[in-house]
């Protein structure tokens, strides 16, 4: 059975927007993620580093458009892990389990890994925002599409815009 490993923030839960709203409710700057083509997350938004620091930040992220039912379909065909970096961010072990908990409720604690580099992750197929997850992976690299990679070209990445697009792959 194939192992497919799937990332949360950026893929699974919408990061832009919670810090869109995040920084609108600071600084009252209203910030078109349109026009953050190519910028790291960190460096797209003033407050950035303060808010994933914050409490109830990974708590309250939206879900993203489709993925629900995607995974639920996934878990049911292939071997899901999901596989989150976040120690960088300690608030957000607690937080990620109790999201995942509460909007993919189907997951079970046994295939959620909440880790520091995903170096040692292993499976098939790995669907991630970030080409530093991607590089040291060893099975099939699907990118997907957020601002601050989208001008990434990498041939051996497959791209996707919408889980829409992972559901014709898989």
């Amino acid at each position: 059975m194939k192992r497919i490993i799937v990332d949360m923030d950026g893929v699974m839960a919408d990061v832009y927007h919670q810090l869109v709203q995040f920084e609108k409710r600071d600084s009252g700057r209203e910030i078109e993620v349109n026009g953050l083509v190519g910028i790291p997350e960190i460096e797209a938004f003033p407050n950035g580093k303060k808010h994933v620091n914050e409490v109830g930040f990974f708590r309250t992220l939206p879900v993203m458009e489709g993925s629900r039912e995607a995974l639920e379909y996934i878990n049911s065909k292939y071997e899901l892990y999901i596989v989150s970096a976040g120690m960088e961010f300690p608030n957000s072990l607690r937080e990620k389990f109790d999201w995942l908990a509460e909007h993919f409720p189907f997951i079970s604690w046994e295939q959620i890994v909440l880790c520091g580099s995903k170096k040692v992750v292993h499976g098939d197929v790995m669907i991630d925002d970030y080409p530093k997850n991607l590089d040291h992976f060893a099975g099939e690299k699907i990118i997907f599409t957020q601002p601050h990679n989208k001008l990434i070209e990498n041939e051996n990445y497959k791209r996707v815009h919408s889980w829409e697009d992972i559901m014709k792959i898989l």
